[in-house]
């Protein structure tokens, strides 16, 4: 039940919310050098820089390998790196001195979590070093940062007044029929609703809804607790699941409701609205960082354009003909970020949900995308 929207995603939460980024309207080429793959206001982006830059995107989210050679992305990423160098460059020294830090967190936290060896056997694998992944962290931070030491108190009381119904804090039972069966086997979303039905059917019977939970149940993250999502804000969850949790009447057996999982039978035990006041630092910080990302999305569509002076991009491996690339002239909207407020890593599975950036809370968030 936990939102599964996922963005170009790495291993940080934060780092999300930055890669999340539109695609940029065109941009002219004139004749450059041919190891200069981009050139704009103040500097030029090497083919060397270009490949360590798509090497660090395959690093930290592998699925990308295949998608980094098509001619769309290539042109988002140079995009994106030319303006992670344009920013941080321009960076106030505060957002520096932070973004810094962030970003040797961030680094220090990927090698905790595989060890130091493994660590350096995967950059040797993508043909990058520790200082490759520094410098690009520091990038990423310091532009991050900058933009969202620019956004204002009251910018966050607005973003918290346009979304107030993700912070509704909500106790919800419920009972997950999945696609895939608890041995692994898929399962038709028609066999799933008739099993739902029959869950339904039997807590309407006036079975415990714990029991049943935990028998029927296809939600690993709540399983063990009778199906009890407890005191989570409401933004955590996907669309057809939050809306149930905020309207379907107190201690009330739903009907199976659709996601993208399969059908969930839910009851909702609680439900308190969260004021403003209410709202912890943390919270209050996610909505800075969302907000962030939104001033980095804006400058990418409005400003970047005028500041690249010419793009020339390799051809990708399979390409037949000896073409440069151009830009796409519309672009991509795909600001919506997932980002935990802790700036915690996370796996790219079903099993490790993304949380919506604004709504987190202190606790940590429940190991499963519940359908969510």
């Amino acid at each position: 039940m936990l939102s599964n929207k996922k963005p170009w995603k790495i291993l940080s939460m934060t780092l999300v919310g930055v890669l999340a980024l539109s695609l940029l309207s065109a941009c002219g080429k004139d004749e450059v050098n041919a190891d200069v793959v981009a050139t704009y206001k103040g500097g030029e982006i090497t083919l060397e820089e270009y490949n360590t830059e798509k090497n660090v995107l395959v690093f930290l989210s592998p699925e990308y390998a295949q998608l980094a050679e098509m001619e769309d992305f290539k042109t988002y990423l140079v995009n994106q790196q030319v303006a992670f160098e344009y920013l941080s460059a321009n960076a106030s020294d505060e957002a520096k001195t932070t973004g810094e830090k962030t970003a040797k967190d961030q680094l220090a936290q990927m090698k905790a979590m595989v060890g130091e060896e493994p660590f350096k056997t995967m950059l040797k694998e993508q043909n990058l070093t520790e200082e490759d992944l520094r410098l690009y962290l520091n990038q990423v931070m310091i532009s991050m940062e900058d933009m969202t030491l620019k956004i204002k108190d009251e910018d966050v009381k607005a973003q918290y007044e346009a979304t107030k119904q993700d912070y509704t804090v909500a106790s919800v039972r419920h009972v997950l029929i999945s696609t895939t069966d608890a041995e692994g086997k898929e399962r038709t979303m028609e066999d799933a609703l008739k099993i739902a039905k029959e869950v339904k059917t039997k807590l309407d019977s006036g079975a415990d809804f714990a029991t049943i939970a935990k028998e029927y149940s296809d939600d690993p993250g709540s399983v063990d607790t009778g199906g009890l999502y407890k005191d989570t804000p409401a933004g955590k969850w996907v669309d057809a699941f939050k809306e149930s949790a905020l309207t379907l009447p107190l201690n009330t057996i739903s009907e199976p409701i659709e996601t993208d999982f399969g059908y969930h039978v839910m009851k909702v035990e609680s439900r308190t609205e969260t004021a403003f006041d209410g709202l912890t630092q943390e919270q209050k910080d996610a909505i800075k960082s969302l907000l962030g990302s939104k001033k980095i999305d804006e400058f990418m569509t409005n400003e970047l354009p005028d500041l690249i002076k010419s793009v020339n991009l390799p051809a990708s491996p399979e390409a037949t003909t000896e073409e440069e690339t151009t830009t796409p002239e519309n672009g991509q909207d795909s600001t919506g970020t997932e980002t935990d407020t802790d700036a915690t890593t996370t796996d790219d599975t079903q099993t490790e949900p993304t949380t919506d950036d604004s709504t987190n809370t202190t606790e940590e968030a429940p190991a499963a995308d519940t359908g969510k």
